[in-house]
């Protein structure tokens, strides 16, 4: 594994067993920013985060040096923005077994319209088999910003796909890292403030938390390994003050 793409540098690395974090560096805010998909390879292969629209060429290749793009199976995201899924329609044609799976908001609001493929939908808490991995939806809204917006958690890796949480300036080099990812990711939200500042914050943290994640798969940066459940607690702790 590592750069798939010479010219943009779009890379992929296994972050945890069987799952793979593809990033691209951009040039969209001074000091570089990056975009982060990662793909569950299983019996059922699932894509959270599709790229922007005009990223589809990159992350497609990315995806093929890992398997081929018609075994793709599920399509997810956590809130509708162009990175979170502006290439849907574009991995529903490459792909024509997959399906958009997301919450209920989002399939309201956006995707039964938007995507050419019905969504499969799931409810706040419940559990879809890819085979040995097992991905668990959570509803959060305005965490930190859409109505719509939700985490997935794989229970067989302690994985936390957990989408703008810890977004992380810089072109997010290191695939997986056990370094401070709060202080920065932080020190960019004071800067460019993109949280809702929602009063459910903390108990919606708190649930993540309770999960127990030990590995946090961020859509802008380095993902992170370690103790997840403190590491959100503390994020809580932050947007308290």
């Amino acid at each position: 594994m590592g750069i798939t793409n010479s010219e943009s540098g779009t890379n992929i690395h296994e972050i945890a067993d069987g799952i793979y974090r593809i990033n691209t560096p951009l040039s969209v805010v001074p000091g570089g920013f990056s975009f982060n998909q990662y793909l569950i390879v299983d019996e059922e292969p699932l894509l959270f985060h599709t790229g922007l629209r005009k990223l589809f060429p990159l992350v497609s290749e990315a995806v093929e040096s890992v398997m081929p793009l018609e075994r793709l199976r599920y399509v997810s995201f956590s809130h509708v923005e162009a990175d979170e899924c502006g290439s849907l329609n574009d991995w529903l044609r490459a792909a024509p077994q997959a399906v958009p799976v997301c919450g209920g908001i989002a399939a309201m609001v956006s995707i039964n319209d938007l995507a050419d493929r019905a969504p499969r939908v799931l409810a706040d808490g419940e559990t879809l088999s890819l085979g040995k991995h097992q991905v668990q939806w959570f509803d959060a809204p305005h965490l930190p910003h859409a109505w719509e917006c939700g985490f997935m958690f794989e229970a067989q890796t302690r994985t936390l796909l957990c989408g703008d949480l810890f977004t992380q300036p810089g072109v997010g080099e290191v695939p997986l890292t056990e370094s401070d990812i709060l202080a920065p990711s932080e020190a960019l939200r004071h800067e460019l403030d993109y949280f809702s500042h929602t009063r459910n914050a903390r108990p919606m943290l708190e649930r993540l938390a309770a999960t127990n994640p030990t590995t946090l798969a961020c859509m802008h940066g380095s993902a992170w390994h370690g103790d997840g459940a403190g590491l959100l607690r503390a994020l809580a702790d932050e947007l308290a003050k």
